[in-house]
Parts: C-alpha cells; structure tokens; sequence
C-alpha cells in the first residue's frame, strides 16, 4: 500500500511515518518499477505500535531495542513504569508545596522561610537532586548561551564591517593545500549570516533530534550552535590572515576550533558528573 493509505489507515501523518522509516524501525519494500515504497500490513502494525509504545515515554532506542529484540517490551515497561511513578510523585510533591505556600497571602520573595516548608533540608536536597543536576551544568551553559552567541555574532559583523574596505575583490573560500578558490569579498558578511541563520533556522532541528535521543537537550543544541558560529568566525578571521599571507592551512585553525569545544565540554559534563556522585 502507499504512505497515503498507511496515513488513513493508522492516523498517522507522512513525517511520523517516514520518521519511523529512516530511524529503521520499520522497513517498507521498493517497487521494482516505479521506485516507490510499498507497505504492507506488517508495516502498518508496526507502526501503530511504535507510535503508542512512543506516547508512553518510551524512546526511539528502547523501541528499537525491543524490535531487535535486544530487550524485551515486559523489562522496558518496567522501567518506564518506575520513570512515570518517580515523576508523577515529584510533580504532586511540588504541586503539594505551592498549594502550602499560596495559603499565607503576604508570601514574598524577602520573607520566604525555607525551613516554613521543610523540616530536614539536608534530605530535601537530596530527593531532589535530578533538579540539582541541571545546576551543575551551567559551565555549559555558559558557553552555550544566547550572550555567548551574540557575541560570536557581534565579533564575525564587526570583523566583516571593519576590514571589508581594505580586502582585495576576491577573497578565498575553499583551501586545499594552500590553493584558495576565490569569489567576491562581499562574502565576507557571510560569516555573521551563517551565526543568525544557524541559531535560528537550524537549531530547532538539532533539538528536535536531540529530544529524540538524548537529554539535556536545551544545552546541547546550544552548545553545538554556538560551535558552528565559532567556527564561522575562526575561518573569517582565517580568510583576512590567509589573504596577508600570514597563515596557509586551515586545518590548522579548525583543529584549534575542535580541541577547544573538546575541551570545554569534557570540563562542563566533569562538573556535572561530579556533583552526581
């Protein structure tokens, strides 16, 4: 059958389905003739269980799993079932201690008394340290902030704005072995688009993804923004050099780009690790 019948048959539309398909969790035939992708029954089962087993909270990898049989469906529900308990125990703990908090009117910020609300701090701390753990990462965030991004932005503009008058036609774009392809030098206000266009077209792509497959998501899909904005700037600033001859390769500056990132991350998840243990 065709994806539109799969649509109606399973409620489903087209991007979930082909979501599902490039993810391999299910694996439509081709029409020899036309090249087209025929489903069949078996497709269409598969993918209303992947959808419903997905509205339980279970991920792309655990699914996957489970079809490969690398676990069973029994184990992975178990452990989601202890997930949603533990959250569901958080939220109505939370929920318990706003409605506390809401009955005294004068409530402000400057009369707040935590101990008002709990009698052993040190254990409160410790039942909520999944909350804690995101404070622990915020060396990441740092580095992965809108300030941080506006100011690679700010630093690529100004560098384009700065030099623009001084650069010859043409400017390199492409090196290889010290031999530049060339175009016009109005490219060079390029960089700065790439850091706009990046953080705002491309990365909720990257969260997206990233929602799907990992945590801390909000962090990552900043963290990797604001490494392709740097190196964006790193090979402007390469471009003007390269043209002064002042270096060749930009290997050389990419690698520099690389190990920084490498090097700032691995301190960032350090510290998280380190608080959680």
């Amino acid at each position: 059958m065709t994806i539109k019948e799969v649509e109606e048959k399973t409620g489903l539309a087209r991007s979930n389905i082909r979501f599902y398909e490039k993810e391999f969790l299910i694996k439509p035939i081709r029409n020899e003739n036309n090249g087209y992708r025929e489903y069949s029954e078996e497709n269409v089962e598969d993918i209303k269980k992947i959808a419903y087993l997905r509205t339980l909270g279970i991920s792309i990898e655990d699914i996957r799993n489970i079809i490969l049989q690398k676990v069973s469906l029994y184990e992975v529900l178990e452990k989601q079932e202890q997930v949603l308990k533990t959250q569901i125990s958080d939220l109505e703990n939370a929920k318990s201690m706003c409605e506390k908090m809401l009955k005294s009117e004068e409530l402000t910020y400057l009369n707040l008394k935590v101990e008002e609300y709990i009698n052993k701090l040190p254990e409160y701390w410790n039942k909520n340290r999944p909350i804690f753990k995101l404070d622990s990462v915020s060396f990441l965030y740092m580095w992965g902030g809108k300030f941080t991004w506006g100011v690679i932005t700010l630093a690529c503009l100004l560098i384009a704005i700065i030099v623009f008058p001084k650069l010859p036609s043409q400017i390199p774009v492409q090196w290889n072995n010290g031999v530049a392809n060339y175009v016009d030098k109005k490219f060079i206000y390029a960089y700065p688009v790439v850091c706009v266009v990046f953080r705002f077209l491309l990365r909720p792509f990257i969260w997206r993804w990233l929602q799907i497959h990992t945590f801390h998501i909000d962090i990552i899909a900043d963290y990797l923004t604001n490494f392709v904005c740097f190196v964006a700037l790193s090979v402007e600033v390469f471009s003007i050099l390269f043209i002064y001859n002042i270096v060749e390769h930009v290997t050389v500056i990419l690698f520099i780009d690389a190990l920084v990132f490498i090097v700032l991350l691995i301190i960032g998840w350090y510290k998280l690790f380190k608080k959680n243990n």
